[in-house]
């Protein structure tokens, strides 16, 4: 999965993706409208009557095959302090609210669905730092001998926020719901039809994945989640609307209890988490609650963590981190500060090029418009060198990211060459023009905070005879409207997964429609090809060649321009909440990431230090300052274009 989410908060997994990268579901009264703890419930309880009343088909077992290796590793360093301690309340905030609590289908893919993806566990994980497999819903996993089949024993204690056991039938009901048109997700549809081939259930607790064709890593592959087949039961037309807002059951160590739509999300952490004392869950996800307010400025956002009304802020925006965190309240120790290197795959952030508009139909002026944009200026003069030129749409990816591929780089002679050699004259306002159309385009994004770095590239690109229009949209409408492929350019990242995935943003089978990942419309058979090939392949070098081949075909393209890469975690954060001693794992991409399976819930909140630090600053006493830079992962990152 490559799921999408913007800017801010692009490369969390959503996996990343990306997989993405996937959001979750209230009755009709509450549309525009606030709700209570009892209508909710009684309007849960509602829905699972209704749903549980249906008849079942006659489910019959495969007999396992003998001489299965069963594997599973507890032996992985702990990745958790026993330092930490549960309780307490996480302030947090989202620019804007979702448009749906559902994961799938219309409007499901922003950025607050990694939230909701992340409280829902899968068979298996990745150690965040050994990068070995680790059990999560399964104990035990074998190999098959087809290599295309992967066995799992389930954890017989693992249950969903209702209390029911999490069998083997609520894998083969994740078949039917990903394949099923009511969900209105091609993506989902056609992966879970074309990838994976079957679930098998041996018993109640013992499974088969399979899918259509060997692959390398094929448990990053057939590491699925359940879906709650006795909450949705058998779907139909109606599903996108009557599950919009319903809090569906999860396996996750948080739960939904509340929310205001435009207002507030609360979760509350599950009294008797099934998962509480396994290795590597213990000491995790310590606060009692986590309340994501909806403060749709990041300077109104910024504002509010000086009063303590949010417990953490990102300071990755070099104003932030250089200027604005120069105050009292961090040189008096209130407020901490961390600058926390990692070492993982990158976010494809950058300007992404509408080619179904006739102006970029034409590949040079895709290439002109790389060229009119000065990067480099605004990493050295806005972002004060603190950020990184990222040089193609698949960095950090190892043996299959090609690094010898280079960014187009601000050349106002290339510009002229290119815009010539296609026909195109500067009018008398300097601006490119043929046929009547001008060289203006309009840019979509989200945060005010980059307005800054637009501006530069607005004044430089006129030099170069492109006028860029600023459209600034709240996060939700920004990426409907590029999902709805209505933009011009847009500014933006993707989330991101452990190996590069083409085809849901680069094949021509997701282009020209709407809720797709190809927002560039990109629609070409040479890169279709190897697409194809790399999706089908069995032998782990022909992927990476294939891999190698398809970035350079992307690049060739010119519909992407990349712009920056951000290798580390960058945060304030009030003393009263503590980290472990390693602060962070190698794929740390939020040091107070609250929910994440892979590496969220490492911190914990000092009731104690809360209060001594409410006195202290009342009283006008001071503690150490404490500012940490952490440097343990930091890898590769000058290998950017």
């Amino acid at each position: 999965k490559n799921i999408g989410k913007a800017t801010l908060k692009a490369r969390r997994k959503m996996k990343f993706s990306i997989m993405m990268a996937v959001a979750l579901l209230f009755c009709t009264c509450f549309q525009g409208c606030g709700n209570s703890e009892t209508q909710k419930n009684n309007k849960t309880e509602q829905s699972s009557l209704k749903k549980t009343d249906i008849p079942k088909e006659e489910r019959n077992y495969a007999v396992l095959p003998d001489h299965i290796k069963w594997l599973t590793n507890e032996s992985d360093p702990v990745f958790s302090s026993d330092k930490a301690k549960k309780g307490g309340i996480l302030h947090s905030a989202i620019t804007s609210f979702p448009m749906t609590f559902r994961v799938v289908g219309p409007d499901s893919n922003g950025s607050f669905r990694s939230a909701i993806l992340d409280n829902q566990l899968s068979l298996i994980n990745i150690h965040p730092n050994t990068g070995k497999i680790i059990p999560e819903l399964a104990t035990h996993w074998a190999f098959g001998d087809d290599k295309k089949t992967m066995y799992f024993m389930l954890d017989k204690n693992a249950r969903w926020s209702d209390g029911k056991p999490v069998k083997a039938w609520d894998y083969v009901y994740t078949l039917q719901f990903m394949r099923s048109e009511h969900i209105i997700a091609p993506w989902y549809n056609d992966y879970y039809t074309k990838e994976i081939k079957a679930v098998i259930v041996f018993d109640e607790y013992t499974i088969g994945v399979k899918s259509t064709k060997a692959v390398p890593d094929l448990h990053l592959k057939l590491g699925i989640s359940p879906t709650p087949e006795h909450y949705f039961g058998i779907l139909d037309k109606t599903f996108v609307q009557t599950n919009n807002w319903e809090i569906v059951p999860n396996t996750g160590a948080y739960q939904i209890s509340d929310f205001k739509k435009g207002k507030f999300i609360k979760f509350k952490r599950k009294k008797g988490f099934w998962a509480q004392d396994k290795r590597y869950f213990k000491n995790r996800y310590n606060v009692d609650t986590v309340i994501f307010n909806v403060i749709r400025d990041i300077n109104l956002q910024w504002e509010y963590f000086k009063k303590g009304k949010l417990d953490t802020f990102d300071l990755r925006f070099p104003k932030y981190w250089h200027q604005k965190s120069n105050i009292s309240l961090f040189q008096k120790g209130y407020i901490n500060k961390i600058w926390f290197f990692n070492d993982q795959e990158r976010s494809a952030q950058g300007m992404w090029l509408n080619q179904d508009k006739d102006i970029f139909k034409d590949k040079r002026i895709c290439y002109a418009f790389a060229h009119a944009m000065n990067i480099e200026k605004v990493i050295n003069k806005v972002l004060r060198k603190d950020y990184f030129r990222l040089s193609q749409a698949f960095f950090g990816y190892g043996r299959y990211s090609d690094y010898t591929i280079k960014s187009r780089s601000y050349d106002i002679k290339k510009v002229d060459e290119l815009m010539s050699s296609a026909g195109w004259t500067r009018g008398s306002d300097g601006i490119w023009q043929k046929n009547a159309i001008r060289f203006s385009v309009k840019v979509t994004y989200s945060y005010e905070e980059h307005m800054p770095r637009l501006v530069v590239l607005k004044e430089d690109a006129l030099k170069a005879g492109v006028e860029l229009l600023l459209e600034r949209l709240d996060s939700t409408a920004m990426f409907k409207k590029i999902l709805e492929k209505k933009h011009d350019v847009a500014w933006m990242g993707w989330s991101t997964n452990i190996r590069p995935s083409y085809w849901q943003g680069w094949h021509s089978d997701n282009a020209h429609k709407p809720q797709t990942n190809n927002i560039t419309n990109t629609d070409d058979p040479e890169l279709d090809e190897l697409i194809d090939k790399y999706r089908a392949s069995l032998n782990e070098q022909e992927r990476i060649n294939l891999s190698l081949k398809i970035q350079n075909a992307i690049h060739k393209t010119g519909a992407f321009v990349p712009t920056f890469m951000v290798p580390y975690v960058r945060q304030g954060y009030w003393r009263w909440i503590e980290l472990p001693g390693f602060k962070g794992t190698r794929r740390t991409d939020d040091l107070f990431d609250p929910f994440s399976s892979m590496t969220g819930g490492l911190f914990w909140m000092n009731s104690g230090k809360k209060e001594e630090t409410l006195n202290a600053m009342k009283k006008g006493r001071a503690f150490l300052q404490v500012v940490i830079r952490d440097e343990q992962f930091k890898k590769g990152v000058n290998q950017g274009g």
